[in-house]
């Protein structure tokens, strides 16, 4: 089924005032819409949203002008602007009445600071008692940090991400290194989106809204997984080790005579399959190498050995021989890679949606498959306040 086949949407009818900025609570929202959600962004009518100026690089009209900066095209599809200032009163109560008919608002204000303006939990429940308020920030609401600003770059050297990303300690470029996208505001997103649907769910037994605290740092802890494991439950702490896997061996990046490529033999099978089809089955039957746990004892001889003979190869030729024996591999694509890549193509994985300008604006589609409601990208992302008059005539708002 086509994803923009007109079918009834999973959150027809939610309602949602979106007073987020940059990119963990818009990637949140973004997603809500995608599911069907009347998603409003509130923006300041003075720039709006940051990401607007995130460039370079920017976007360009047909006419050739300088419009957003493509971050902003990344996470604001299907939503509708309004402009609004919190400290003109007219505005405010506006937005007030907005709240009285939502089903969800999402803001990323340093804690407190939406209440002298009516606008917090407690102030709007009393017009809402339904309304499911998510805040977030980088450090929560409470907590000696809460009040401290938080960005996903210090939020992954906060949370421990970047204590275990990097070349290890000895090796050429050894320092802490950041993911190469915000990953910690997208991990931050989908956790709100979770707590969001599990509200409602609730909602729809009990008639009753609440409030959801969402936090960069825990998002970020908790996505620590099988390291922050190692040392909680055995106290081993985990090292920066480059491309390498610290319970896993072979499962690193190699050189072959052209190019670079990843290899992860997950199991002991796998790892005979790799000596088989490169001609070294010896090292299988190896007591040093036969099974995962002594391959990891022995991890700088194992790969000392497999990167000298995978340099005599192609890339494309070892990835053909492993595929073959099912040893998982694969290439390091560049970004205009996996957009041509013929699997990535078949999933629809790239959408478009145009605005009256005449811009065209490309983005990355909702990755569930949805048999029933799948997701629709009915709407570009917006000009600053082009649905003021339409979203209070909509709303019912005078």
């Amino acid at each position: 089924m086509s994803a923009d086949a007109k079918t009834e949407t999973a959150l027809n009818g939610l309602k949602v005032l979106d007073l987020s900025r940059i990119l963990a609570g818009p990637s949140a929202t973004q997603i809500l819409g995608d599911l069907g959600a009347d998603i409003i962004k509130i923006e300041h009518p003075d720039g709006g949203d940051d990401t607007r100026g995130w460039g370079p690089p920017f976007m360009h009209s047909p006419d050739g002008d300088r419009i957003e900066a493509s971050y902003f095209a990344c996470c604001n599809r299907n939503k509708r602007s309004v402009v609004l200032d919190f400290n003109n009163s007219e505005d405010r109560d506006t937005l007030i009445k907005l709240a009285s008919k939502a089903d969800v608002l999402v803001e990323n204000f340093k804690p407190g600071s939406l209440a002298k303006f009516g606008l917090d939990f407690e102030s709007l429940q009393k017009i809402n008692s339904s309304l499911i308020y998510c805040s977030i920030t980088g450090f929560g609401q409470t907590g000696p940090y809460s009040h401290k600003p938080g960005y996903d770059f210090l939020i992954q050297g906060m949370g421990g991400l970047m204590s275990v990303t990097g070349q290890a300690d000895g090796q050429a470029g050894a320092e802490p290194l950041k993911v190469g996208v915000a990953i910690c505001d997208l991990f931050t997103g989908l956790n709100a989106v979770t707590a969001i649907l599990a509200a409602l769910h609730h909602r729809t037994a009990s008639g009753i809204g609440q409030y959801i605290d969402c936090s960069l740092l825990d998002s970020q802890a908790a996505m620590l997984a099988n390291q922050s494991s190692a040392w909680l439950n055995s106290k081993v702490l985990p090292q920066r080790m480059g491309n390498n896997h610290p319970s896993v061996v072979p499962y690193r990046v190699f050189a072959a005579s052209d190019g670079h490529l990843i290899i992860n033999c997950g199991n002991d099978r796998q790892f005979q399959n790799l000596c088989a089809v490169i001609e070294m089955p010896e090292l299988s039957g190896d007591s040093r190498f036969k099974t995962n746990e002594q391959r990891c004892k022995n991890r700088t001889l194992i790969d000392d050995i497999l990167a000298s003979r995978l340099m005599e190869m192609k890339a494309d030729d070892i990835i053909r021989l492993l595929e073959s024996v099912s040893v998982p591999c694969g290439p390091i694509n560049t970004i205009p890679d996996v957009f041509s890549d013929p699997h990535v193509k078949s999933r629809a994985t790239q959408v478009s949606t145009m605005r009256d300008d005449g811009v065209v604006f490309s983005s990355v589609a909702y990755p569930p498959k949805l048999s029933e409601t799948p997701a629709r990208y009915e709407r570009p992302p917006p000009r600053l306040g082009e649905h003021n008059e339409q979203v209070l005539h909509d709303w019912g708002i005078s």
